[in-house]
């Protein structure tokens, strides 16, 4: 093979005085305000019957939700020190600048704040979901590029054309060496050896073909529980697979012996089964009307 890409991108966007602002956390700026704009693109189409006020308040419920469950979710099935920090450094909740951030745990967060935004605008629940869920994928892909652009979260070592060079993945890589002799000429040819984008991988799955559908199916009114049951079963089924091909989180490995089943894969399989049951259900359910734009 050619000599690979190796990611050592800066991941400080730029210095605001002493302040450092990195790619990750701009990314997940740039998602929400994509979200905005494409929110607001749909009410304006009558897609939600709400004013812009409302949606605003929606977007804000969201981003909380997003922040403060992807933190706990986080902290609760991956931290590397397991369940003590509750009641030795409860503060570490708060170390958000440390990483670590969840997407199970996000959206159960945005779950929670859209039913009870829904309750208050008195929308039913998933009228409110098939809504939002064309606006998410773009926020996943930009999360994804930020975890490239910090060389984290990289994949198994492969041989395909476009593997690369992860210089953060030394000290695993020589331990995979150590294991599969086999390698070591890789290794010393190019310095670390080739692994996976998986990152890329889920930008390209969870991000851009995840938007593609959802936004190009529900440009028409579509029955209740659709677009949500779309958007369960693909992610779940997209991180479901890129798994076998990325690292899994150090601190907990596999679950079931060595190569069998991470806690990613663990935590997509109730999406899989909630959008096929979401699918199943809009068969026979109502199709929301073309609501009259408001103020």
């Amino acid at each position: 093979m050619s000599q690979p890409y190796v990611v050592h991108l800066n991941p400080v966007a730029f210095h605001l005085g002493p302040v450092q602002v990195h790619w990750y956390g701009l990314m997940y700026l740039l998602g929400f305000l994509c979200a905005i704009v494409l929110g607001e693109y749909r009410r304006r189409r009558g897609r939600l019957p709400v004013t812009r006020d409302a949606l605003s308040d929606l977007f804000f419920y969201g981003m909380m939700g997003v922040i403060i469950g992807g933190r706990i979710w986080y902290m609760l099935f991956y931290y590397a020190g397991g369940l003590h920090w509750i009641w030795t450094t409860p503060l570490a909740l708060f170390k958000v600048w440390d990483g670590g951030m969840s997407f199970h745990g996000g959206l159960l967060g945005v779950l929670v704040a859209a039913l009870w935004w829904s309750h208050k605008q008195k929308l039913h629940f998933f009228d409110t979901m098939d809504f939002v869920a064309p606006l998410v994928p773009i926020g996943l892909g930009l999360g994804r590029l930020g975890n490239f652009i910090n060389g984290e979260l990289w994949g198994k070592p492969g041989t395909v054309p476009w593997a690369m060079i992860f210089p953060e993945a030394r000290g695993e890589d020589l331990q995979y060496v150590a294991a599969h002799p086999a390698w070591s000429s890789l290794m010393q040819r190019y310095g670390g050896l080739p692994r996976h984008p998986s990152e890329l991988y889920e930008l390209a799955l969870e991000g851009v073909a995840m938007f593609a559908v959802l936004w190009l199916v529900s440009m028409k009114p579509r029955p209740r529980y659709l677009i949500s049951g779309l958007f369960a079963l693909m992610y779940g089924v997209f991180r479901f697979a890129v798994e076998f091909v990325r690292v899994p989180d150090p601190q907990l490995g596999y679950l079931y012996g060595t190569h069998w089943v991470t806690m990613g894969q663990m935590q997509s399989l109730p999406l899989i089964a909630v959008g096929l049951v979401l699918l199943w259900m809009s068969r026979r359910a109502p199709t929301l009307p073309l609501a009259k734009v408001g103020g």
